[in-house]
């Protein structure tokens, strides 16, 4: 079975959180599906952070 490129490099990453930054909005999480789908959730002062075991 051949290798598959990743869906997504860390640069985009880098590029849309750094983007929610510049736009004066803070990082709560970041999520990517299998497809590269990158989806960053805005920080929520009032909430409790999630924990996981990767965390």
């Amino acid at each position: 079975m051949a290798n598959r490129s990743a869906p997504f490099k860390q640069i985009d990453v880098t590029r849309a959180a750094k983007g929610v930054v510049a736009a004066g909005l803070p990082v709560g999480r970041v999520e990517i599906d299998r497809d590269g789908k990158i989806v960053i959730l805005i920080a929520d002062g009032n909430a409790p952070v999630e924990k996981n075991d990767w965390d």
